[in-house]
């Protein structure tokens, strides 16, 4: 039995104002369905007793400890930019602001 029918994605993508001919509202329909159907699937094999996962291996963050260093001098910086104005990158304007 379909859980998404042609009908239920033609109406979301009526919502969504999309524009879908009736093969991509078939096509859709069909792939919706067998991913609504996996997890169907997935949720009859969960019990209490497994515990919920996001990733199948533990994650850990490794990050260097943020030490201040040596910064760079500004005129060093600003030698290499094609433009500058009050020790600052000078670039073109593009939003029309004065």
């Amino acid at each position: 039995m379909s859980t998404i029918s042609t009908d239920e994605v033609a109406r979301v993508a009526a919502l969504a104002r999309v524009a879908l001919t009736d093969e991509e509202i078939e096509r859709l329909a069909t792939e919706l369905d067998g991913i609504a159907s996996s997890f169907a699937r997935i949720n009859a094999v969960a019990t209490p007793d497994v515990p919920a996962t996001s990733h199948p291996v533990p994650l850990t963050n490794v990050m260097r400890e943020d030490v201040p260093g040596q910064t760079l001098d500004v005129d060093e910086l600003l030698a290499g930019a094609p433009a500058n104005e009050d020790g600052m990158f000078l670039v073109p304007q593009i939003l029309g602001e004065e």
